[in-house]
C-alpha cells in the first residue's frame, strides 16, 4: 500500500524553528489562480521587521499545483510558506460539506493552524501595499482587531482606480451600515487570535441568504464583542470582478470619483 500524500508542507530555511511564534500570519484560501504569484510577492515585499507565516489552503482539487512553484522559489528567509492541500474542497460550492462558498472551512482551519497571535487575510487575486502588515500591527496595539482601507483595482489590468469610500469603510459606516452595521473586507483585516478566537468558526458560517457571507458573520462578531482600531490608510488592493452583483454600482461611483480628480495612484497606500 502506498504512503498517503502529505496534507501540509512547510517551505522554510534549513533549521528554521517552526515552533517559534511568528510575528504575523497571513491566511490565504486559494483556488490557485494565476494571480497568486503577485499576491505572495506582495507579502514577501512587506516592510515588516518580523517573521511571517503564510498559510495557503488549496480549495480546488483539480487546480494546477505548479502555479505555486515560481513564487515559492522566491520566498525570502523571514517568510515561511505552509501549504495545506487536503485533496478535496471543504466548500459546498465544490462538493464539500461546509456552506461558505468563499473557501469553505479553510479560513477557520488555517486561522487555528497559524503559529501567530496576529492573523491577516489575503485572497489569491488581491495584493498589499508594502506597509500593510506593519501599519496593522501598529494599529492593533491596545485593540483586539484592526483594519485598513482598500483600493479598487481594475478586474483585467489590476490598475488601482480609486480608494473604496463606500463599502469596506469600517463599523457603522458605508453602504452596509444599515444592513450589517458596516463592513470590512477580509483582505483588510488583522485579528488578535488570542483575544478573538471565538470568531474564527464564523468564517465557515455564512448568512442564510447568501453563501458568500461568512465574512459578514465575522465582522458582526468583531464589532459587537471586541475593540477595533483603524490604520486610516488604503493598503489593500481589491481586484474587482465583472460578475460581482455590485460591479456596475461600483463602476458608476468610481467614475464619478475619478471625475473629481482624486490624487494619482502613485500616492497609493497613504
Amino acid at each position: 500500500m502506498s504512503e498517503p500524500a502529505a496534507v501540509s508542507r512547510h517551505y522554510a530555511e534549513p533549521g528554521f524553528d517552526l515552533q517559534r511564534v511568528f510575528d504575523a500570519a497571513v491566511v490565504m484560501p486559494s483556488l490557485l489562480r494565476p494571480t497568486i504569484g503577485a499576491a505572495l510577492r506582495s507579502v514577501y515585499a512587506q516592510a515588516f521587521s518580523g517573521t511571517i507565516q503564510i498559510l495557503i489552503g488549496i480549495d480546488d482539487p483539480a487546480a494546477d499545483r505548479t502555479v505555486l512553484q515560481p513564487a515559492l522559489a522566491e520566498r525570502p528567509p523571514h517568510c515561511v510558506v505552509t501549504v495545506v492541500d487536503l485533496g478535496y474542497s471543504t466548500s459546498e460550492r465544490r462538493g464539500g460539506v461546509h456552506k461558505d462558498y468563499s473557501g469553505g472551512a479553510l479560513r477557520t482551519i488555517l486561522s487555528y493552524m497559524a503559529n501567530s497571535r496576529y492573523l491577516a487575510y489575503l485572497d489569491d487575486d488581491n495584493w498589499w501595499h508594502r506597509e500593510h502588515l506593519a501599519s496593522l500591527r501598529a494599529a492593533i496595539r491596545g485593540a483586539d482587531w484592526a483594519w485598513s482601507l482598500r483600493w479598487f483595482a481594475d478586474a483585467e489590468t489590476g490598475q488601482p482606480l480609486c480608494i473604496d469610500e463606500w463599502e469596506s469603510v469600517g463599523p457603522a459606516a458605508g453602504v452596509f451600515a444599515k444592513r450589517f452595521g458596516g463592513w470590512v473586507d477580509p483582505n483588510c483585516l488583522m485579528i488578535n487570535k488570542g483575544a478573538c478566537e471565538a470568531v474564527l468558526a464564523a468564517w465557515s458560517l455564512p448568512l442564510t441568504v447568501d453563501q458568500m457571507t461568512g465574512d459578514r458573520q465575522v465582522f458582526r462578531a468583531l464589532v459587537n464583542r471586541f475593540r477595533p482600531a483603524a490604520t486610516g490608510r488604503a493598503t489593500t488592493y481589491y481586484r474587482m470582478g465583472f460578475h460581482d452583483p455590485n460591479h456596475e454600482k461600483r463602476m458608476t461611483a468610481i467614475r464619478a470619483r475619478l471625475a473629481q480628480n482624486q490624487p494619482e495612484c502613485a500616492k497609493d497606500g497613504q
